[in-house]
């Protein structure tokens, strides 16, 4: 099974987001043209983790955007094996992995033809990712919401492509259609898009959580290790309503991926990546897939206008 990555109307993978992203917007962003993703610990059950993929599949169509399962393969996630084996049975054109070695899933993805990408936040891990056989790799950079990367994208990107000729999908503060363009020209051929997509109707945030999204902006947010263990992008607001100073976050939490280990954590303190200042208001996922592409083509157009001395070809009379 090949992913029909030629129906994509746009670059762009909605990243899976904890609490986030369920059915709806992964089948709103496959019918609007663009990857859908979720976690699979998103699902509190497994039984609940087959309805969601059953509805998924279901609802899709010949010529819609891939699905996309993201998964867990940290050592803490005790429920692995059991959501593995929902993704054979379901088949997702792409699997994403996060926390921890894609190995685990590789044998099961490939036995049915899909890819697998691994997400990866270093250089380190990449190229660990890459010696596995992986497809893909998810380069979450510096501005990511959630647990976020250091490198810049355009490092990572150029880093990357030194010893990776395979798909690279990139995330970290790309917030509107000039921003995909840009990372396409850098040498990406997806953008990992999260906190543009959090405020959408479909989305399962919190009305709250949508709001302080469209109200706040990049110098709202904060990266700290003291909420799940591992750096991540939290709004300022939501952590001060929670009793938490944040000027004064203190020091790792202890790590714990297991299935809803985070739950809690995650439900009352609200993350989000730099690219917040395109979120103007709630609307359909449709709606913003369709403004990303009006910006994406005319940033391409605004550099074919651009007028500069082009280097000679090299051998050119």
């Amino acid at each position: 099974m090949t992913p029909p990555f030629d129906t994509l109307r746009l670059p762009v993978f909605a990243a899976p987001m904890f609490l986030v992203s369920g059915p709806e917007m992964v089948i709103a962003a496959c019918k609007a043209g663009i990857g859908g993703a979720f976690p699979t610990t998103n699902c509190r059950t497994v039984e609940d983790l087959d309805g969601w993929m059953a509805r998924i599949t279901g609802a899709l169509k010949p010529g819609d955007a891939p699905w996309i399962a993201n998964l867990i393969t940290h050592s803490t996630n005790a429920r692995l094996a059991e959501d593995l084996r929902l993704v054979a049975q379901y088949k997702p054109p792409v699997v994403i992995t996060a926390l921890g070695s894609p190995k685990p899933v590789m044998e099961t993805v490939k036995a049915y033809g899909g890819l697998v990408f691994a997400d990866v936040i270093s250089m380190t891990l990449a190229k660990k990712a890459a010696a596995a056989g992986v497809d893909g790799l998810a380069c979450v950079s510096a501005g990511a919401g959630g647990h976020t990367g250091h490198l810049s994208p355009f490092a990572f990107i150029s880093a990357v492509r030194e010893f990776f000729d395979g798909y690279i999908a990139v995330g970290g503060g790309v917030g509107d259609g000039a921003g995909i363009a840009g990372a396409v020209a850098a040498g990406a051929d997806f953008v990992y898009m999260g906190t543009r997509f959090l405020a959408t109707t479909e989305s399962m945030a919190q009305p709250a959580y949508k709001q302080m999204v469209i109200d706040s902006g990049p110098d709202d947010l904060v990266v700290s290790d003291s909420v799940t263990g591992t750096a991540a992008s939290w709004l300022k607001p939501s952590l001060a309503a929670a009793g938490r100073d944040p000027d004064n976050l203190g020091g790792p939490a202890v790590r714990d991926y297991a299935s809803g280990g985070d739950n809690k954590r995650w439900r009352d303190i609200w993350a989000a990546g730099q690219g917040i200042e395109s979120v103007k208001a709630v609307e359909p996922v449709a709606d913003v897939v369709s403004q990303l592409e009006r910006e994406y083509i005319a940033a391409i157009e605004r550099f074919e206008r651009k007028t500069f001395r082009r280097p000679a070809l090299c051998g050119a009379a």
